[in-house]
């Protein structure tokens, strides 16, 4: 950036623009914020500007999805060649989107040509999903399974999303007739679009998330660009937003879309509560929409809110902004109860409830504070040069907000820390990524500031305009460098839950790398069966420990895959112990009777593992079992039927090295 361009960073916004009249825009936030540089968006502008970026960066990432699966890419594990192209596109794109932003801030407003500037907003809006295309769409372009396939917990949300696929509405994901405890929104609307391409729910998981990580990347653009005036320094957030979150956060993507969104919160609520009325808009959206995708992530979101409300009441000495947080509060709150209310209301109203243990999970990283800034990475480099940025320019406002928003998250992870003394923890593990894009946001203004603010202001006599010119060359061939170093190296971060998605057996019975597939390749005959003896998958319910089974097909569990991930209104628990009391049964006009005679309803089917026509074998089945503290704290354990229960009342099919159970 020239430095006739205005500062792209907080420390000296101010001073560098007058406000806008608010009779041309009355939700303008310049009289409240560090609003600067000539790239600063009207808010009409900036709306459209997102609305192009969401809209522009999905169809970007589905056009990938669509050419890549109908192109024959080698497995990502047993072969070179997709890494070469995938190395090959991010190359490319880092090096065009360097190239148009040095043109952009060296030749200033009014120097560039209009085809140029169009062509720069367009590349810089849409890079993020580029970015995701060339670093997680090519390596995933030869499987239809996302990364770590049907494994661990992609074996829950996958089960959402056929769910949701299945049927429309907030229906739990396992147990009938009982409202989604989980939040919906993403899944709700991965399902409709597994309808609208007319695929199955486990299949839209790929498209679905290389569709949210790309739209919520360039979203960002244009966000950053109306808070902090600067095409480039939002591009530059942008961009190694979505490099951190596809690196640590993309099996979970609707969990990353909400952390990548946290360091911008921390800066428009912070306006909000300075009297910003387009601030206000954006934190009612940001945190009604993010809690119906995922609840951790919008709850230390608003923790941040109220934390800077506080602190905003105790530097003015008045009560005012706390009716804005009540507004932003109640306004998020409506949104966040499409999804909410009907789990809500079944709670109030006294449904029976127990067993759910979704906060009993210590690994290893949530038994240390993450300390980013010291890992040896460009990552860590950004994060450091982050936190330095904090604490010189910490008397500016925007500033503060981001060390606070900072603060609250580290005070999470310790307050999670400390709740292992009450048998619980706060998953704190979850904030290292959001505490990392906090930092590293910082650590991009940090650049900007030093070029802004280094030699060429303080020595301007000794630095000439071509010196300058070439300082800023460097500086953005450095740039480059590190971002083409970390950028081509996340298909190796993510090694091993890429190879996951081509090794795991998918819904048809097929594996990406072509070797045998696993017992799963029964399912589909399974579900042949089921279906051949009148049970309709979204009408009936299946007892089985076959956790992918029930991923692919959307039949109804009688028990959850496990506790940490089950509706607290299914009482897994209770179900547990009714499962090993029917075990116990030999008598089969017994065991239809205890199953009848339990609350819940009972099965139409049972899956259990082997073999038919050995009178002295017996079917097993495993139950999951929560032990935390220990870790992992999952075990699973076998509970083994008598075959004679079944010789009533049953029809009984032998499929491979399963025993299919069907109540007549």
């Amino acid at each position: 950036m020239s430095e006739s361009t205005a500062p792209p960073s907080p420390a000296a916004a101010t001073a560098t623009k007058a406000p806008h009249d608010h009779r041309d825009d009355p939700f303008a936030t310049d009289p409240v914020g560090e609003v600067f540089a000539d790239d600063q968006l009207s808010l009409k502008h900036a709306a459209l500007g997102m609305i192009a970026a969401a809209v522009g960066g999905a169809i970007v990432a589905f056009v990938a999805w669509f050419v890549l699966h109908r192109i024959s890419l080698p497995a990502f594990g047993g072969s070179m060649v997709t890494r070469a192209i995938s190395s090959a596109v991010t190359v490319v794109l880092l090096l065009a989107v360097t190239v148009l932003l040095w043109f952009w801030a060296t030749r200033g407003a009014g120097a560039r040509p209009r085809w140029m500037e169009l062509l720069t907003y367009v590349v810089s809006y849409l890079s993020p999903a580029a970015l995701v295309a060339s670093t997680l769409a090519i390596p995933l372009g030869s499987t239809r399974l996302y990364l770590d396939g049907i494994s661990v917990d992609q074996e829950f949300r996958t089960e959402y999303l056929t769910r949701m696929t299945a049927e429309f509405g907030l229906n739990d994901m396992a147990y009938i007739d009982i409202p989604s405890y989980y939040p919906a929104g993403w899944f709700l609307a991965g399902g409709r679009l597994a309808d609208l391409l007319g695929i199955p729910g486990w299949e839209v998981f790929q498209p679905w998330a290389l569709i949210t990580l790309a739209a919520g990347g360039s979203l960002l653009v244009p966000v950053w660009q109306r808070l902090s005036g600067s095409l480039p320094v939002a591009a530059g957030i942008a961009l190694l937003t979505t490099a951190i979150a596809i690196s640590t956060t993309a099996d979970e993507p609707y969990a990353a879309v909400v952390a990548m969104g946290l360091p911008p919160l921390a800066v428009m609520a912070r306006r909000a509560l300075a009297g910003a009325w387009s601030a206000t808009v954006g934190v009612i959206v940001f945190l009604g929409f993010s809690a119906t995708f995922y609840t951790l992530h919008t709850a230390v979101g608003a923790l941040i809110v109220i934390t800077l409300t506080i602190a905003v009441c105790a530097a003015e000495r008045s009560w005012r902004p706390v009716a804005k947080l009540v507004l932003m509060g109640a306004g998020s709150m409506l949104i966040a109860a499409t999804v909410w209310a009907p789990y809500l209301w079944a709670t109030l109203t006294g449904a029976a409830s127990s067993g759910a243990t979704a906060m009993n999970y210590l690994p290893d990283n949530g038994a240390r504070v993450p300390l980013p800034m010291f890992a040896a990475s460009v990552i860590g480099l950004m994060c450091l040069l982050g936190l330095i940025w904090m604490m010189v320019r910490v008397l500016e406002p925007d500033t503060r907000a981001m060390i606070i928003g900072l603060a609250v998250m580290y005070g999470w992870v310790v307050a999670s820390m400390i709740a292992t003394l009450a048998g619980r923890t706060l998953l704190g593990f979850r904030l290292e990524a959001p505490i990392t894009l906090m930092l590293a946001t910082a650590g991009v203004f940090a650049i900007a500031d030093m070029k802004l603010n280094g030699v060429e202001k303080l020595w301007p006599a000794a630095v000439r305009p071509a010196a300058a010119r070439a300082i800023s060359a460097v500086l953005a061939m450095v740039i480059l460098l590190a971002g083409v170093g970390y950028a081509q190296s996340i298909p190796t971060r993510l090694h091993g839950p890429i190879d996951l998605a081509h090794t795991d057996t998918d819904g048809y019975g097929e594996r990406a790398d072509r070797f045998a597939p696993d017992a799963g390749k029964w399912f589909p005959e399974i579900d042949r069966v089921l279906r051949e003896s009148g049970l309709e998958p979204t009408e009936s319910v299946v007892l089985t420990d076959e956790r992918n089974f029930q991923a692919f097909f959307p039949y109804y569990s009688f028990q959850a895959l496990t506790s940490h991930y089950a509706n607290p209104l299914g009482e897994f628990d209770r179900r547990n112990a009714a499962i090993e009391e029917w075990a116990a049964i030999t008598d089969p006009d017994e065991l239809v009777n205890a199953m009848d005679a339990d609350p819940w309803r009972g099965p139409d089917a049972i899956i259990v593992r082997g073999d038919a026509s050995d009178p002295d074998g017996r079917f097993t089945i495993d139950l999951a079992d929560d032990i935390y503290p220990n870790n992992p704290n999952v075990l699973f354990r076998g509970v083994a039927f008598d075959p004679a229960a079944f010789e009533k009342h049953w029809e009984v099919t032998q499929k491979g090295p399963f025993v299919i159970l069907i109540r007549q």
